[in-house]
């Protein structure tokens, strides 16, 4: 019995300096730091825990998953 691949849902991971806690506005847009691209949210998840836990004493600095599959195909949001 064959299983099907599990499909294939990108996710990017991201993140930065804050210029204010309150939003998403990085203050130098040349030093985010662009973590990569995952097959799906749980590889994902792992590597933005990681990447937030090493920063964890600085404030301003977060990490952020973005789900590209959404952005990609916005009609089919599974």
């Amino acid at each position: 019995m064959s299983q099907e691949p599990e499909k294939q849902l990108l996710h990017l991971v991201i993140g930065g300096q804050l210029s204010d806690l309150e939003g998403v506005e990085f203050t130098n847009l040349d030093e985010v730091d662009i973590v990569g691209v995952y097959p799906n949210y749980k590889k994902a998840y792992d590597a933005w825990k990681q990447k937030a836990q090493m920063t964890v004493d600085d404030a301003q600095t977060r990490y952020f998953i973005v789900h590209l599959h959404r952005l990609l195909d916005p009609e089919n949001d599974d």
